[in-house]
């Protein structure tokens, strides 16, 4: 159940969401899409001013799509909507490239990071269901060009390629930063074995096999070169015939770089920087990741929806685009750890079961989710490093869509009434002297700024947003957006000394200096 607590706070204006076209706020950026019937552009309106944060404030309004862009400065967001095995809606909104004015629409390209892993698990079963591949044998029963180095911690068992797909493998090197344009791009044996230009260690076991879940990867790396000995061909052109086309992901590929002849559709990529309103493009604009299968998908949220649809009428046994019915059972069932399976997750929400996966490659994030029944998902893309609109987003989906126990508020607060007096001791300066990373970034030595509007206190770290915060206590305060803390501490004379920040499971205190 959530928490319920009480506070004091005043209600919020909520701006809607303009839907003229793209020559004003950036942040207001739709192009010309595809329009919809009426109830579903209600629909749509309704995920565009319902965004919600894991804390609800009781008679506070939630979000809509534009001030959140505008508070995490996040260029661009593509977003899909499945209902009943369609897709109901796709859209897109800022832009695909800042510089260039370039907005987005639903056949931008984004970087799909690690989502790449859930595509790769599908063709690396069509070869399972081919009878190519045995998934519980030894990888060095496929692997041709280049066999793995057991050695002592792996403890005599053998890796499978049901240990790659699903992270039970014991390996290291849990994910790739890409490689700059005009870098050197190492081979895949040299990643594997990290030997330069490769930008990562060697994948070695860490532990043995089979006995707990830890994401690599480089194990998802290791399955990349099986099917390119087992096919002898590049596994971008394996991927593409196998799996991508057959799903009518047609816009999607794995090449790496991506071929030219798309350039105009590229998404830029951003670093999230509190001295850009846009945040910092990444240098070239994106990065290249040789290791296709664990980070080098190229895609949009219309593509991905096709795959979800997929996965849905396979597990239903009415369509066989990829993978027969027993094949997709089989990858959507735990192995090892029970809310991992063959390169999804698993979670169990209001009694519903649903498969999804994240992506984050260089300044790129991408969030999916679908059901196992009634043919519901979503799929959110993004140009910019930062992954909390992405999950705000996904909330509205589920609310206005009434998935059923999918949105669960970690925390629910009711207002409590805090005298001004109270209030007013409070605002001030505050110096730290811990860095953290969080909700409130903070290095040694930084300004924590605490302000009144109203009734109403606000909290700012350096030059970051300022943050509405809401009591719990007297003396305990929540922003909305996270489930982080600012506990204000008064000494004996009842005069307000410091403040603590907890935030990622850490105690930063920060002495008042004015």
């Amino acid at each position: 159940m959530p928490k319920v607590f009480c506070l004091g706070g005043k209600k919020k204006n909520i701006l809607l969401l303009s839907l003229l076209s793209f020559s004003f706020h950036p942040f207001t950026v739709i192009a010309q899409q595809e329009k919809y019937n009426d109830s579903i552009e209600k629909r749509i309106e309704k995920v565009e001013t319902n965004l919600a944060s894991e804390i609800q404030v009781e008679g506070e309004p939630n979000w809509n799509i534009k001030e959140r862009m505008k508070f995490y400065h996040v260029n661009g967001v593509s977003i899909a909507v499945i209902k009943n095995y369609k897709i109901e809606w796709a859209r897109g909104y800022g832009w695909a490239d800042s510089a260039e004015q370039r907005p987005v629409t639903t056949a931008t390209l984004f970087q799909a990071g690690s989502i790449s892993k859930s595509l790769n698990s599908v063709g690396v079963l069509k070869l399972v269901q081919e009878g190519k591949l045995n998934i519980y044998k030894d990888i060095n029963d496929y692997l041709k060009s280049w066999k793995f180095p057991y050695d002592s911690l792996a403890k005599g068992k053998k890796i499978t390629i049901a240990n790659l797909l699903n992270h039970s493998a014991g390996l290291s090197v849990h994910g790739f930063p890409g490689y700059e344009k005009g870098d050197s791009i190492p081979t895949l044996l040299q990643v594997l074995d990290g030997k330069r230009p490769a930008n990562t260690s060697a994948v070695r076991s860490e532990f043995e096999p089979s006995i707990k879940y830890q994401y690599s990867g480089g194990g998802t790396t290791i399955s990349q070169l099986i099917v390119e000995d087992i096919r002898q061909m590049p596994y971008d052109k394996f991927m593409w015939q196998e799996v991508l086309k057959p799903m009518g992901m047609n816009s999607s590929s794995y090449m790496q770089p991506p071929s030219t002849e798309n350039k105009n559709k590229l998404a830029t990529g951003y670093d999230v920087d509190r001295y850009y309103i846009h945040g910092k493009e990444v240098k070239g604009k994106y990065h290249i990741y040789p290791e296709q299968a664990a980070a080098g998908l190229w895609t949009n949220p219309t593509d991905l929806a096709k795959y979800i649809i997929e996965t849905q009428l396979s597990l239903q046994g009415k369509s066989n685009k990829v993978l027969s019915k027993e094949t997709t059972a089989l990858r959507l069932t735990p192995y090892v750890d029970s809310s991992i399976a063959l390169g999804v997750f698993i979670e169990k929400r209001g009694g519903e079961k649903y498969f999804g996966h994240s992506g984050k490659d260089e300044g790129f994030v991408a969030r999916y989710w679908g059901s196992f029944d009634a043919g519901n998902g979503v799929v959110v893309m993004t140009n910019t490093d930062d992954v909390s609109l992405i999950n705000e987003i996904i909330n509205s989906v589920a609310i206005v869509y009434e998935w059923k126990g999918f949105y669960v508020p970690f925390m629910t607060l009711k207002h409590l009434a805090v005298s001004d007096n109270v209030l007013n001791s409070y605002v001030g300066r505050y110096q730290n002297t811990t860095a953290s990373e969080g909700q409130f970034k903070l290095i040694p030595g930084s300004i924590f700024t605490i302000t009144k509007e109203g009734h109403q206190l606000r909290a700012q770290s350096s030059d970051q947003q300022v943050i509405d915060i809401y009591p719990e206590t007297e003396n305990r305060f929540f922003p909305k957006t996270s489930d982080t803390d600012i506990k204000f501490m008064i000494d004996d004379d009842g005069v307000v000394e410091k403040l603590i920040i907890h935030q990622n499971e850490k105690f930063i205190e920060c002495k008042k200096i004015k």
